[in-house]
């Protein structure tokens, strides 16, 4: 698709256009923590990022590393696994010694393709390999894309177009105080009318 070769520096024009037009809460749609989360980066380098920054050059291997590194404690947290339990799942995942799984979880050591292949498997990295291999730029640029087209999108979605009909249309609904109990009433009764039969219909 020829948005999928947008840069982040288009990606971000387009982003805040749409923020823009349909009165979206910025700093809620771009989170820096969570696309530090998405991304495996550095939430200052994320900051950066979407404040139109370049952060500092690195090397693939350093970026591998760092990245994979975060994500090894990301799914500890996750999972309330232990660093040695970690290290002996992946030992038997990659096939490889305590010594080279403890290195690479720790990030002191950059591995081959074949074992950066079993890492994006184990931990379920969804972009596969270039999760841990893509500039800074690159994978934040991954994760912004489908925000923006769904944006985009917005008016064909019949969802999106209540919540804009309702005046909710900036409304996280993870945090239940933006929306009144008087909106969600009436996005919810617009929601039931949708799917109802209408008048007259007897199938079902």
């Amino acid at each position: 698709m020829e948005q999928s070769n947008c840069s982040l520096p288009e990606t971000l024009r387009r982003l805040n256009e749409r923020i823009a037009e349909q009165g979206l809460d910025r700093q809620q749609l771009l989170d820096p923590r969570d696309l530090a989360e998405r991304t495996a980066l550095p939430e200052a380098t994320v900051r950066m990022l979407l404040a139109g920054g370049t952060p500092p050059s690195d090397d693939v291997k350093e970026r591998v590393c760092a990245r994979i590194k975060t994500v090894a404690v990301a799914y500890m947290k996750r999972t309330r696994t232990s660093k040695p339990e970690l290290v002996l799942e992946l030992m038997k995942h990659l096939s490889v010694s305590e010594w080279w799984a403890r290195l690479i979880i720790d990030g002191k050591k950059a591995p081959n393709i074949e074992i950066l292949h079993g890492l994006v498997g184990f931990f379920g990295v969804g972009e596969k390999e270039a999760f841990f291999t893509d500039d800074a730029a690159e994978a934040l640029n991954r994760v912004l894309l489908p925000v923006v087209e769904r944006l985009e999108n917005a008016d064909g979605d019949p969802v999106q177009a209540l919540l804009k009909k309702y005046g909710v249309a900036a409304a996280d609904f993870r945090h239940h105080g933006s929306v009144t109990p008087t909106q969600l009433e009436a996005l919810l009764a617009g929601v039931i009318r949708s799917v109802m039969p209408q008048a007259g219909d007897t199938s079902g």
